[in-house]
């Protein structure tokens, strides 16, 4: 059977993620194409990698590319352009996080991508992470009884492209960048994908990144779901000394921890320093903790060769736009949530730009 042909739209690093998680783990897939904001980043990425055809306008590059599915992972703002222009193109669609920018846009995705009869595959790979899913599947046992607690923590000093910065473009800060990870995870974790009923978040700013972003750099979230189980979602980029990206499962019967980086590192010392220890380490001199298989551990290659299966065998998706819609609400009610300082019941909706505008662009209101 042919290789089913991707379309990569990016040439940052998520998109050398992606590429290096199709080349070495999906083989039933082969990326023709890659399509960059600016041109010449597009070509450099292809001769460097070998992909055959690259563009710098994104049309062509769903249209004229020859591909059967497009993997969107460029800024967020574009997200919903990229999606509608694919679905109506006939592309199947995986789209990295978050899903989009508001709740409108997520409601016209899902729309399309069913009208079209196009598959919309939202990537949150830590659905798929080997460590986190083996908690998951202790917990499916009855390992630690019925959860009451969850808690996830995503942390590093700041993302590496500069639009993550500008919330015009990203649609808010670290819990619009990150949250959406555990938030995900939580859903998935219970099971069934159970009812939020309620949000409250305490977000801060200008931490070490001053004036680079209106963005909130720290984020606590709380979520109540119908059960009574509680998740707690951390997240950081004001983190100094690389990621950080870890689990907690209380039930009661048990408890389950998983670390995602530890154990996966050679711990290392070095008075010269070397290239490359983990994402967002920075200097390497002294002692560090160097990674192996980064990508593979955090679910990367797991969930794509599980969409790309979807396509060629026309399966129903593990994580569908549905689920990306569904945690954009607990952002939107996580940033409401800051602005008062009060729980937020869901269903939560506001018609806003952006999430972050619930935070930045009303006074904050003193809790009663």
């Amino acid at each position: 059977m042919a290789k089913t042909k991707v379309a990569l739209l990016g040439a940052g690093f998520i998109a050398d993620i992606h590429l290096e998680s199709y080349r070495r783990f999906v083989p039933d897939a082969e990326v023709v194409a890659v399509f960059s904001r600016s041109f010449p980043r597009a070509e450099a990425f292809a001769r460097k990698h070998g992909i055959p055809r690259w563009f710098g306008d994104l049309e062509p590059a769903i249209t004229e590319s020859g591909c059967e599915v497009v993997d969107v992972c460029i800024p967020n703002f574009l997200h919903h352009r990229a999606v509608s222009s694919a679905a109506r193109a006939g592309k199947h669609i995986i789209i990295e996080k978050p899903l989009c920018l508001t709740l409108e846009e997520a409601d016209d995705m899902i729309a399309v991508c069913h009208a079209q009869k196009r598959k919309l595959m939202y990537a949150e790979e830590l659905c798929f992470a080997p460590k986190y899913e083996r908690v998951r599947k202790l917990v499916q046992e009855g390992a630690v009884g019925k959860i009451f607690q969850m808690r996830q923590c995503e942390k590093h000093s700041g993302p590496h492209s500069d639009w993550f910065y500008d919330v015009q473009q990203s649609g808010g800060g670290v819990l619009m960048d990150m949250g959406c990870h555990g938030l995900a995870w939580f859903r998935w974790m219970l099971g069934g994908r159970p009812r939020a009923l309620s949000v409250q978040a305490h977000l801060q700013t200008n931490l070490i990144h001053h004036g680079r972003t209106r963005g909130e750099e720290n984020s606590v979230v709380l979520v109540e779901f119908e059960g009574g189980a509680i998740g707690i979602a951390e997240n950081s980029w004001a983190k100094h000394g690389g990621m950080d990206d870890r689990i907690e499962v209380y039930g009661s019967g048990g408890v389950c921890y998983a670390d995602l980086f530890l154990g996966n590192a050679a711990m290392t010392y070095s008075e010269k320093g070397y290239g490359y220890a983990m994402e967002k380490a920075g200097p390497t001199q002294g002692w560090t903790f160097a990674i192996f298989e980064e990508a593979f551990n955090q679910g990367y290659p797991q969930e794509l060769k599980h969409f790309i299966e979807c396509v060629r065998d026309d399966k129903q998706p593990l994580v569908t736009g549905e689920e990306g819609k569904a945690v954009l609400e607990l952002i939107y009610a996580a940033y409401a949530s800051a602005r008062t300082g009060q729980k937020v019941a869901l269903p939560f909706h506001a018609k806003v730009t952006k999430p972050v505008d619930l935070w930045l662009e009303k006074p904050r209101e003193p809790a009663s």
